[in-house]
Order: C-alpha cells, then structure tokens, then sequence
C-alpha cells in the first residue's frame, strides 16, 4: 500500500503537468476529455481544489454545442475534431465523484448543465441493438464501430449520470434504460463490438464499469487471468507484447476490488509499485524483456489511477466507491434490448 502522503505526492505531480490554461495533457502534449477528468479525480482525492477548480472551467469552455468535447486538443486548439462517446460520458462520472469527495453540491449544480448535454448527446449514439457507437466525426457521421472498453466506461458515465441527476431532482429516465440496455449488450452480445481483444482493457473494463458483476464476473477475469496477469509486475496492455502498463494495472485492481476480490487487487497494487518515481509520478509501463520503461514517460493518466485504486483499497475518500456502487440491472428480454436480427444497427442522426 502506499501512504496518504504518498497519494498527495502523486497528484502533485499531476498538478505539476496540468497547463496555464487548466488542461492536464498526455505526455506528447495534447489534452482528451476522458484522461482530463481522470486526473481531475486523482487530484480531488488529495484535496488538490485550485488545480481540479480550473480543470473543470476547461471541460466547460471546450465543450460543444452538442455536448462534446474534440477528441485531441493541442494549445486549446483541436487537432483531432471527432467527439469520442466515451470521452463525453466520463465527464459524468467525474461530476459525481466530486460531489461524493467534497459534498460540494454548487459545484455539481454548476456543471449540471455539461452533464445533461454531454450524456444526451452519448445516448443519441445508441444503436437499436443497444450499443453506444464510439464517435461522431467532425461532420456528424456516427462511426459504424462500437468498442466494448468504450462502451463498458459509457455505462459507468451513465449510471453516475443518473445519481446525479436524482440527487439535484432532475431525473433523466432515458439514461437509466439507455445504461439498462448497454449493459445487457455487454454481458451478452460481444458480437456487437469491434473485435480489440489483445487489449486487456476489453477483458476486464465489462467489471470495472459495472456492467459485469457476480459470478459472471468471476468467470470472465479467471478466463484470461494467466493472459494479461504477469506475477510481480502487472498486467499487459496487449496480449502479445511483454510489456506491462499501470494504468490498465490499477483498473483491474479498482475492478477486482469492486467485486470484493480485495486480496488479489492489493497483491496487484503492491506488484505495480515498481512503476513509481521517487517524485510520486508513475512511469507508464515497464517492457520486461528488455527491461526498460516503455514509452520512456510518466504519465498523469497512470498517477491518477493509481490515486484512485489507493483509495479505493483503503477508504481514503467519500468517492472510493465509486467504482463499486455503480452496477445496475440490465434488459433481459431480446425484444427489448433490439436483439432481434436486424439488417441495420445504426443510430440516429444528430439532432
């Protein structure tokens, strides 16, 4: 385990990152939703308000009227114009986990109306069948493809969306059965989604994002266990490639911990260690062959998972729940989760 000192040096050295404009970037220098909101939760975990304060006012000034957010952003300038799914939905996500840290109920107020318009707009990228398609580009177009780590992270967003929403008395029943539908499709229908199962996010992200809990869940981490999982270093990013990561690491040991495997998520936490800086940062991985950090960075993304698996393994924070308490029930009648055969499983076109 690590220390709670030791968690307030690891989102310093995110604050350290984060740009004069609020936006924490990857290490190449460009700033995505998704990764922005999670070292916004790391950080908050610490108590870090200033740095999480201007992070959020940067989700607000970069959203789009549709709800948004550019899929890249270099200087404040997106460079990669799609509007990603499940970057939109994590926005959801981080709002709630906010107000569980804080009780900050202004703060949740605030930002209510991002909320409302960035998960209206993932939930018009629903299919019939029940998926979430990954992107809409910058003319519109949905994407043809859904991805299941994608989806699974779309599913958490939404059921932390509707939290929130009953929280501040504004319940959005749509989300609940578009969060419904999306989970029956993930824990039934893996044909709905691109095939990236070299990734070990696709193995695990179904539990880490509520959808899979259970014995189903059990089964589905022991399947490919000795896959992902190298004993004393971690897990893959990618089944054929001896390099372990952190961030996926400190996922699965947040999804193991969700479904009260609580020995095996510390063992795994203890293990990853070997990535951590003596400045508190993370490097991103380790390639074991060769033995050396690959790529040769230390990511904020990295830091802050594993900020938030510490804190979950040890009830540092209101929010280290979060992860745990977001499972719901799932449509089982084909009929009403689209299963049907169908010629056409696209969804509607904006607006």
């Amino acid at each position: 385990m690590i220390s709670r000192e030791e968690v307030v040096r690891t989102a310093l050295s995110i604050a350290a990152i984060q740009q004069d404009d609020g936006g924490v970037p990857w290490p190449e220098g460009h700033v995505d939703a998704w990764n922005h909101v999670e070292c916004l939760m790391g950080m908050c975990v610490a108590g870090l308000a200033e740095p999480v304060r201007r992070g959020w006012e940067w989700l607000a000034r970069h959203q789009r009227p549709d709800g948004s957010w550019p899929m890249k952003l270099l200087d404040g300038v997106a460079v990669e114009a799609g509007g990603e799914s499940n970057h939109a939905a994590y926005v959801a996500a981080g709002v709630w986990h906010h107000h569980l840290v804080t009780g900050d109920r202004e703060h949740a107020e605030r930002h209510w109306p991002m909320v409302k318009a960035a998960l209206d707009y993932v939930v018009g990228l629903q299919t019939e069948r029940g998926e979430i398609v990954w992107e809409r580009d910058a003319h519109g177009r949905a994407a043809a493809d859904a991805l299941l780590t994608g989806c699974a992270s779309i599913h958490q967003g939404l059921r932390c969306g509707v939290l929130l929403a009953d929280h501040l008395g504004d319940p959005q029943p749509h989300w609940e059965l578009a969060a419904d539908r999306l989970a029956h499709v993930l824990s039934a229908h893996p044909e709905a989604f691109a095939d990236k199962s070299r990734f070990s996010m696709d193995w695990y992200y179904p539990v880490l994002g509520g959808a899979v809990r259970g014995q189903q869940a059990v089964e589905l981490l022991e399947r490919e266990w000795s896959t992902f999982v190298v004993p004393g270093l971690g897990i893959r990013c990618v089944s054929d490639q001896p390099w372990v990561t952190g961030a996926e690491t400190c996922e699965l040991v947040l999804a193991l911990d969700a479904m009260g495997d609580r020995t095996r998520a510390a063992a795994l936490f203890a293990d990853v260690q070997h990535l951590r800086h003596e400045d508190g940062s993370y490097w991103t991985g380790w390639q074991f062959v060769n033995r050396k950090h690959f790529p040769h960075e230390r990511s904020g993304y990295t830091a802050a998972a594993a900020i938030l698996a510490a804190d979950a393994l040890q009830r540092l924070s209101p929010g280290s729940g979060l992860f745990r308490d977001i499972a719901g029930t799932s449509v089982s009648d084909p009929e009403a989760c689209g299963c049907v055969e169908r010629q056409s499983f696209r969804p509607a076109p904006p607006g």
